[in-house]
């Protein structure tokens, strides 16, 4: 997402709040600015760390992510270890649609934008992977653990 001015970046995110049927609260923009900012998916500690000098509390920070996630702002998938990790969608971005690598020995989640996977024509896989209901997942060894 392009940087904005910081005088525009509020209004837009509480447009944006509004547009998707949500209250546009404080703590809400500033998950999903957050969420817009992260480079990797995010867990709901990470969100709440990042977010402790604001004052909110872990329980109204979850329900915004759950809220974000419902009316399609974020996009929340488990990379296998039982933590569901947030992002932010975006428009012309599927955020289902790309996927993710994780490292087997330090955990670190990467998004692989760009990446996509083809199905020759004719492929006898279920219809939620033809129809792109499925996340992909790619493991091995990030560069820092290799």
């Amino acid at each position: 997402m392009a940087k904005k001015a910081a005088g525009g970046e509020l209004p837009a995110l509480k447009q944006t709040l509004r547009g998707a049927g949500l209250r546009a609260t404080p703590s809400r923009a500033a998950v999903l600015k957050l969420l817009r900012q992260a480079s990797t998916p995010m867990s709901h500690g990470e969100v709440a760390d990042a977010l402790a000098p604001s004052g909110w509390d872990r329980a109204t920070l979850y329900r915004n992510l759950l809220d974000l996630t419902r009316v399609g702002l974020a996009h929340r998938t488990d990379v296998g270890d039982h933590v569901w990790r947030f992002e932010a969608t975006q428009e012309g971005h599927d955020s289902i649609g790309h996927p993710h690598f994780v490292c087997n020995e330090c955990g670190t989640v990467a998004c692989l934008d760009g990446a996509t996977v083809v199905l020759p024509r004719g492929s006898r896989a279920p219809r939620s992977v033809r129809d792109g209901g499925v996340e992909i997942q790619v493991k091995g060894l990030c560069d820092r653990c290799n």
